[in-house]
């Protein structure tokens, strides 16, 4: 049972589900309203997470709307887990476009080529988030938030990495270890290696052919 909202912002409703108290402008996926309550007007947002380059280049691109008003709206994707990412000002948090659900309009965003991750699933461009605000985003499954240090570079599936936060470094490992397991492959898996101080938030899947089509 939904309870009044206690402050304005984004919180998590449940697992599935986020709340934003609307009081101004907030921006979100388009289509990921499933309900709402208040005076709220919806609009679309032109280029989005990613712009014309990504769309260019990839194929990809996730079209935003502004919610505009007073009042509560509730967003989900796909029935996915959400979770919220705290900006902080000086900080950023990389994250794949994919993954975007909402966000604090205080937040601004640019496309930023990631180095090392022009591999399939992966995505060559991603979305730099600045400022100071909350981030919602979606993944399939619990993500994991791994922390990684300079002694400790974290090498992920680059289908499954979500984001990353600032002051870690990326580049394409190849591994031929794993490689020589996988059947009908190349024989040659790939990585994405971050180094660095910081943190990086995998979803515990891969995104399979069909599930990348539709994003």
């Amino acid at each position: 049972m939904v309870q009044p909202a206690t402050a304005p912002g984004m919180t998590v409703e449940n697992a599935k589900c986020l709340r934003y108290a609307v009081n101004g402008e907030m921006l979100a996926r388009q289509g990921a309203m499933v309900a709402y309550r208040g005076s709220l007007q919806f609009e679309r947002k032109g280029q989005g997470v990613g712009g014309m380059l990504k769309r260019a280049v990839t194929g990809e691109g996730l079209p935003l709307m502004a919610v505009r008003g007073q009042g509560e709206a509730w967003f989900a994707h796909e029935a996915q887990n959400c979770f919220i990412v705290e900006v902080d000002p000086g900080d950023e948090f990389t994250v794949n476009g994919r993954n975007v659900l909402c966000f604090d309009s205080t937040l601004s965003y640019r496309i930023a080529t990631v180095k090392g991750a022009g591999v399939t699933g992966g995505g060559l461009f991603n979305s730099v988030f600045t400022g100071h605000g909350r981030l919602g985003l979606v993944c399939e499954g619990n993500p994991l938030v791994i922390p990684v240090s300079s002694q400790y570079p974290v090498y992920v599936d680059t289908d499954a990495v979500v984001g990353w936060t600032a002051g870690l470094a990326t580049s394409l490992h190849r591994s031929q270890s794993l490689g020589s397991m996988l059947r009908g492959g190349s024989g040659e898996a790939v990585q994405l290696m971050l180094q660095g101080e910081g943190h990086v938030v995998v979803r515990p899947s891969e995104a399979t052919p069909q599930k990348t089509q539709q994003h």
